[in-house]
This record gives C-alpha cells, structure tokens and sequence, in this order.
C-alpha cells in the first residue's frame, strides 16, 4: 500500500497501541507498510482501579500486533510505557533512537474513553485519570519527541489523536470532552511553538470508530439512552452524511497523510475525519 516513498526508513512511536483492533494497531501497520519502523507502546499491566485488564494493551495482545507486522515484511517492536510518567516517556523516545537511530513521528494514541458518567456521578479520581492520560499523556509525548527532534535538527511529525470530542459536546463525557478540547489547544501551541524547528504538529479528530472501546461505547450509550443497541447504531449511520461510522483504516490513512511530505506546510490544523458528521 505504499503510497508515501518518503516514510521508508522512517522511525515512529505510537502511544497506546498495544490493543488489538485499535487505531494505534491500525496506525502501526499502515505506516509500516510505507516502509516506517514501528516501536509500539502501552502500560502492558493493569497500574490502578481506573485502568482495568480491559482496558489496556497486554503483553500477548501487543506481541501479536508486532509479529502481524513483521509477519507483512514490516520491522516494528514493543515497549511498555505509562504515559504519565515523564521517565517513561522520555525512555520511550530514547528507546527509538537505541533501536532504529532516530525519531521522526511519534503519535499520542493512547486516552481513556471508558469513564462515561454524569457529571453529578463522576468521581474526582475518574475525572483525573482522563485528563492525566488524554492530555498529560499527550502534553509528555509531545515533550519528549520534540526534544529528541530538535536535537536531531531535521524536522518530524507530531500527531495527536482527538476525537468529534474535541469540538463538539457529548453528554456524560464531560472529563473525555473537556480532555480533547484541551488537547486541540495544546496542538495548536505546539504547532507554533516549534514550526521554527520544521516539526509539524497536528491533531485527527474521528468520529465514532468500533474499536474494543468503541464497542463498548456502543452498548453503554445503547442503553443509557434507551434508545437500545439497534436503533442507536442506526441513528448513528443517519447522522453521518456517508452513511457509516469510521473505519480503524479512515484514521491510519490520515496519520500516514500527515506524515508524509504532503502535508509538509500543514500544521496546527485539528483534521477532521467523520464522514461529514463534524464540521466546525
């Protein structure tokens, strides 16, 4: 599927990808087959009451990834890494130039969409443990790559992964929407803070996409809407002028975009990538 000759030889991290049918999966395998090497990431083991088993990327699921990969002729590996601690991160992007001798994009996937509750329902701890991933996480990623960048001197790609959340309102998602908003701020600062540095620094901002948080999102909204699973799904589909929700390829497709060189004078933009659903 090479579409981007340029990527070859390229050296990306991405956030949160050791989850199977994920878009840190998808991401992975669709700038590895334009010839990047991959260095995949997630926490690997449960770290506290709001990160459950089910919720994070596991040593055999992000193993399995990495081998699919490989498997396709690409070259990707695995690190464990916690996104909020800055040590990690930092290791994270040391682990790259170590292994492959260099950093050129790195990709802030991971987040937390599963505490979906009332704002009157939400416990403090919830609400902080969304916006220490969504946007801690990201602000550490962003950190981290850039200076590793910047000491390179040759430029690279920033991506953010937002969401619709990061424009419009969803009820009970008040710490996930206020997370992704903050993260188009933290975008469009970056952006111009190291443009001066040909580091480019952009956010997508999916609709709805059924990954395994996805699917679960389904069944919680499903029924605290009462609408049930069905008709759900169907208003959905009505809403989205291209008639479906998005795919896990509709967001690697735009990540590999903006990686590539052209997209080279794009930067602090907030990409839309809905179908049609969002259009602010």
């Amino acid at each position: 599927m090479a579409n981007y000759p340029e990527l070859n030889g390229k050296v990306a991290v991405i956030t949160g990808a050791g989850r199977q049918n994920g878009l840190g999966e998808a991401m992975a395998k669709r700038l590895a087959s334009e010839g990047v090497k991959v260095i995949l990431t997630d926490l690997l083991s449960t770290t506290g009451e709001h990160f459950p088993d089910s919720a994070i990327g596991n040593q055999q699921e992000i193993d399995t990834i990495v081998s699919d990969i490989i498997a396709a002729g690409g070259e990707a590996c695995a690190f464990g890494c916690n996104v909020l601690e800055a040590a990690q991160v930092k290791a994270a992007a040391e682990f790259a130039v170590g292994k492959y001798g260099s950093l050129d994009i790195w990709v802030n996937n991971a987040g937390v969409g599963y505490l979906m509750k009332p704002i009157l329902e939400m416990e403090v701890s919830e609400w902080d443990s969304v916006l220490d991933v969504n946007l801690r996480g990201t602000f550490l990623g962003i950190k981290y790559a850039a200076e590793q960048m910047v000491a390179q001197g040759k430029g690279g790609r920033i991506i953010n992964i937002g969401s619709q959340a990061s424009k419009s309102a969803f009820a009970h998602a008040s710490a996930y929407t206020s997370s992704k908003h903050g993260m188009s701020g933290l975008t469009r600062v970056a952006a111009q803070e190291l443009g001066s540095q040909q580091i480019t620094v952009n956010q997508i901002c999916p609709n709805h996409v059924t990954t395994g948080l996805g699917a679960w999102q389904n069944a919680h909204f499903s029924q605290v809407t009462g609408k049930g699973y069905d008709k759900y799904m169907q208003d959905m589909r009505d809403r989205i002028p291209l008639g479906r929700p998005g795919l896990q390829t509709d967001t690697a497709n735009a990540c590999a975009f903006l990686c590539s060189d052209q997209a080279v004078y794009i930067t602090g933009e907030c990409m839309n990538v809905s179908g049609g659903e969002e259009y602010h």
